[in-house]
């Protein structure tokens, strides 16, 4: 996919993309929505703090880029092909990996849906170690 406004993304510059992606609030936004322009002009002021010089356009293409790629890397994987494999795959997957299709059918109060049993073991188990 070509790369829109020609300069290549650094290792840095991706890594602050996703740490602002993996916000939930942002996560939360752009599932919601299709007309996300506004969404990644918060993306691009945010990496503005950071000393990053992207607009929201650079911001959204390498997003989707990112997120194609990853689907990718995951259809592949799931297929049981090691070949395609690509950079920053397990920060994408903490934010992508549960949220394909399970996540479309669950709403997003997790909190309530948890058997109580489990908070509950993990209270325990805490308290022992």
């Amino acid at each position: 996919v070509a790369n829109e406004g020609g300069k290549h993304w650094t290792v840095n510059e991706v890594r602050a993309l996703i740490r602002i992606w993996s916000d939930k609030n942002i996560q939360q936004q752009l599932e919601g929505t299709v007309r996300n322009k506004r969404i990644f002009e918060q993306v691009a002021a945010r990496l503005q703090k950071f000393g990053i010089d992207r607009d929201w356009k650079q911001c959204r293409t390498k997003y989707k880029n990112l997120k194609h790629e990853y689907k990718s890397a995951k259809s592949a994987q799931d297929s049981g092909s090691t070949s395609r494999s690509m950079k920053f795959f397990n920060e994408l997957d903490a934010i992508l990996g549960h949220s394909t299709m399970e996540q479309a059918s669950k709403s997003d109060n997790d909190e309530s849906e948890r058997p109580p049993e489990w908070t509950e073991a993990k209270s325990e188990k805490d308290s022992i170690g």
